[in-house]
């Protein structure tokens, strides 16, 4: 490994695709929060076959089709700014699950050639996050 490692925070948020937030995909509003509370990053992973709670289970085979697959929004930043974003989820989250595991990053930062990372005009420029 060549890049700086750091510690950080997972935060993963798993939640069924058909939760909303004031008629839009819940997913998407926490997406959106966790970019405007200037968190390193978020990504939503779609799940084929699931289940919570309800013990019911959530497939996306054909004969069998789910309007609520299971999805996981991923957030991965340092310690104190995840931990300051989880209000915002306690706003957001009514049914689901949220877990938070410490983590190692490991970060690559001004590789020559690519362009719109850090130093380039990229949007991370002047971020203070990871």
């Amino acid at each position: 490994m060549t890049g700086e490692t750091l510690g950080a925070l997972r935060l993963t948020v798993f939640i069924g695709e058909s939760d909303r937030w004031h008629h839009k995909p819940l997913y998407s509003e926490i997406v959106h929060r966790a970019h405007r509370a200037g968190l390193a990053g978020a990504s939503v992973f779609r799940g084929i076959e699931g289940f919570g709670a309800s013990s019911r289970i959530h497939t996306a085979r054909l004969l069998s089709l789910s309007e609520d697959l299971p999805v996981a929004v991923v957030v991965v930043d340092t310690e104190e700014r995840v931990r300051d974003f989880l209000p915002q989820l306690d706003e957001l989250v009514t049914e689901g699950l949220v877990t938070l595991e410490p983590c190692e990053v490991v970060r690559y930062v001004g590789r020559t050639g690519e362009t719109g990372g850090p130093g380039e005009g990229g949007e991370m420029e002047g971020k203070k996050s990871l």
